[in-house]
């Protein structure tokens, strides 16, 4: 008997083929079946997606047949095929893409008898160890945000100073839920990779009874056969805790019951290339279709949950509005076997502030650092430099260098941050005004000392350092400005000049620094951390890498060198970014209590009177957000409107732009679904105008109605693919949409 099937495949997000593929098979294959199937001259992996009656408008004989099932796994869950399907009606790509993507690259390239001897391969049994989930004893704060969570039933948002033990909450959420089913599956989330190895070794320690078999990570760092073990024990539901950055969203969990986001404000969530989804976003939707499958036994249910904070309204078919807060739709999904999310931050996002004060999601508060201010557990005190009062030019205000020597003589550590890696931005001749400008793209090349090169971040071209200008033949040429490399050089010239500075036992200063440059190699990161708690370094200089995330217990005082730029910028995030990253950095310092009181941040800044320093200086992240929420509700911003960005790029700014005009022309002209809520803006030059002889430009297009953008797009798409046909604009390199952008 033939069986007609539709199969998503991997295919280009603007190609001809972008939806379901139709195929026959000679035995019935259930939804979300692995099968390896001909596309052109290639044979490809595909997940089935649903049972057809028929081949529709396919001749029969023009059919294909399915080549053969990956027999040893369970056919992908209904809910994990909703996830994808949402986010490729939201984000605007190919089912295919996002499907495909989302699974481990090796499994795409075994075939049927490859896989089944992967999955002969034994798991190790649990080991007889004792449980230690309840042996850290609970701040006050602690056991009030873990009974308010297990009270509600909406996403929480933990909102936790830094040093307040999030963590143990994560933990302790996470043991209860492991606790009660035996079954259960959890989802540990971090924004970037190099945060993973000490949060999966504190969760290996703690669920020492589950066995290291059940605490898998997930992040692109694996050899593609680690993913495919991992991915493997967690879609078999043997791996009961998965950690991971962004990508672990899509993993294939069939009991999962808990999802924590750490650092929710981060914006690693958001992927840049390809699908442009918030993995933030997905958690919470993620939350609400397990919990939905939950109470309808995986059927194709879930309409009435309300979306992510950041998200706007899917292009889904029987769609119904969202339920009130806390309504009957959620509490119903709250019983056995419902998914919760958590996120926490110091930070929050404002789109997840907004939404706990309108109550979609719930607020738990721990403001204390763990030890209290009885025990000086608390948080560092700022202190703004006005560097329109220090000595020209200089780099660190002499307070603050006496301040670094200070902590030096009593054998405590400090952190230098400064968020540009290099030796400088700019290498310049001052005769003829020759900048190391790239031929490849509109930016500059950064000067590298380590190995004397000059070297493109953008486009990756890199050269030797010339003996002389390359305009001029002056050989007096100089680097201008300073990245990490320079810094940490200048630093050791000031404090081991003509009069050292010495370590308690009269040795002499150690400095060190971490930033993308010194952790290329596989462990050196690791390595340089542990030299870090080993208390062998006393200054630790660095980009924003170090400045979340990490728990260094004898780091003192941290300093910001230069975070003026984010204060003016063009884009509206901006200022939001800097109070976060500020606010992680300084939580950095006095994290042990026996040195909390004498805690200090530094930063250095020639506008200490503007009003984010204020907020800054009082730790007082909800005055800003009051603040700033006012502001971009006054200007119809996230999270009170919503945005999509349109990108083109072609070896022509002016065919770049002409493109998203023309398509926008044409909208306004057919009159798109929606087109009466939407405003797009003409096409503009992206800030970095040409990467590697690319130009590049974009197209802003706003909306007061999330469901009005959503509405808009889809019905743009099919226009944006036939203007592209046109004559004038065949030479376009590609194009995409970029659905709630997080840099405008």
């Amino acid at each position: 008997m033939r069986y007609w099937l539709s199969i998503v495949v991997a295919t280009p997000a603007h190609s001809s083929v972008a939806g379901p593929l139709t195929y026959r098979s000679e035995c019935p294959l259930p939804p979300g079946s692995l099968v390896r199937v001909p596309l052109g001259k290639r044979e490809v992996l595909g997940v089935v997606w649903e049972a057809l009656p028929d081949s529709g408008d396919l001749p029969e004989s023009q059919s294909r047949a399915v080549l053969g099932a990956l027999d040893g796994l369970a056919p992908l869950s209904a809910t994990w095929r909703r996830l994808v399907g949402f986010t490729a009606s939201y984000y605007q790509r190919s089912i295919g893409e996002v499907a495909l993507a989302a699974l481990p690259p090796q499994l795409r390239e075994l075939s049927t008898v490859q896989l089944a001897r992967r999955l002969k391969r034994p798991v190790a049994p649990a080991p007889d160890a004792p449980v230690t989930t309840d042996l850290i004893a609970l701040s006050a704060e602690q056991e009030r945000a873990i009974a308010e969570f297990d009270a509600d039933t909406r996403p929480a948002l933990l909102f936790g100073a830094t040093g307040s033990g999030k963590t143990e909450v994560y933990l302790r959420a996470a043991a209860k839920v492991l606790a009660s089913d035996t079954s259960a599956q959890v989802l540990v989330m971090v924004p970037e990779i190099n945060l993973t190895p000490q949060l999966q070794a504190r969760f290996e320690e703690r669920f020492a009874h589950l066995g290291k078999a059940q605490v898998v990570s997930m992040h692109s760092g694996l050899t593609p056969a680690q993913r495919l073990k991992s991915w493997l024990a967690a879609h078999a539901g043997q791996a009961r805790l998965v950690l991971g950055t962004r990508m672990a969203i899509f993993a294939s969990l069939p009991n999962l019951r808990l999802i924590v986001v750490d650092e929710e404000h981060d914006p690693s969530y958001k992927q840049q290339e390809g699908a442009r989804y918030s993995a933030r976003d997905l958690a919470v939707y993620r939350a609400m279709l397990e919990s939905a499958r939950s109470q309808a036994g995986d059927s194709e249910g879930a309409e009435a949950f309300p979306l992510p904070a950041g998200a706007a309204e899917p292009a889904l078919p029987g769609r119904r509005r969202s339920a009130p807060p806390g309504g009957s739709a959620v509490r119903e999904a709250t019983s056995v076997g419902a998914c919760r999310v958590l996120l926490g931050s110091a930070t929050p996002s404002l789109e997840s502030w907004q939404a706990t004060v309108v109550g979609r999601y719930q607020r738990l508060t721990m403001s204390e650092r763990i030890g209290g201010a009885e025990q000086q557990g608390s948080l560092p005190a700022v202190r703004l430099v006005d560097m329109n009062h220090q000595p020209k030019h200089c780099t660190i205000a002499p307070p603050l260098l006496d301040a670094i020597a200070q902590r030096i003589a009593r054998g405590e550590q400090s952190l230098i941050f400064l968020n540009r890696r290099g030796y400088a931005p700019v290498l310049a001749c001052h005769d003829c005004g020759w900048k190391s400008e790239c031929p490849h793209c509109s930016a500059f090349r950064v000067f590298h000392k380590i190995d004397r090169t000059l070297r493109c971040h953008h486009c990756g071209f890199t050269e030797r350092v010339p003996r002389a200008c390359p305009a001029c033949g002056n050989i007096d040429i100089a680097p201008v400005g300073k990245g990490t490399e320079r810094l940490e050089e200048h630093i050791a010239e000031l404090l081991a000049g003509d009069h050292p500075v010495r370590r308690p036992d009269g040795s002499p200063l150690r400095i060190a620094r971490i930033d993308a440059d010194t952790t290329r190699l596989k462990g050196a990161l690791e390595s340089q951390l542990a030299s870090v708690h080993a208390r062998e370094v006393d200054v630790l200089v660095g980009t924003q890498m170090i400045a979340k995330g990490h728990d260094f217990r004898h780091i003192t005082l941290v300093a910001a060198i230069n975070p003026d730029g984010a204060l003016f910028s063009s884009d509206f995030r901006a200022p939001e970014r800097l109070f976060g990253l500020l606010m992680q950095a300084a939580g950095r310092a006095g994290r042990d209590a026996d040195h909390g009181e004498a805690s200090e941040m530094w930063v250095q800044t020639f506008h200490p009177q503007h009003p984010l320093f204020a907020a800054l200086k009082k730790h007082d992240y909800p005055a800003f957000a009051a603040q700033e929420l006012k502001e971009r509700e006054a200007a119809g911003m996230s999270p009170f409107g919503f945005s999509a960005l349109v990108r083109a790029e072609a070896r022509d700014q002016a065919v770049a732009q002409g493109f998203l005009n023309a398509a926008a022309a044409a909208a306004q002209t057919q009159q798109l679904p929606g087109m009466e809520a939407v405003t797009p803006y003409p096409a503009v030059p992206m800030t970095i105008q040409r990467v590697a002889n690319i130009e590049r430009a974009q197209m802003l297009v706003e909306s007061p109605s999330r469901a009005a953008l959503q509405r808009f797009l889809a019905a743009w798409q099919p226009l944006l693919h036939q203007t592209r046909q046109q004559g004038d604009f065949k030479s376009l390199v590609r194009w995409a949409i970029d659905v709630d952008p997080l840099a405008i």
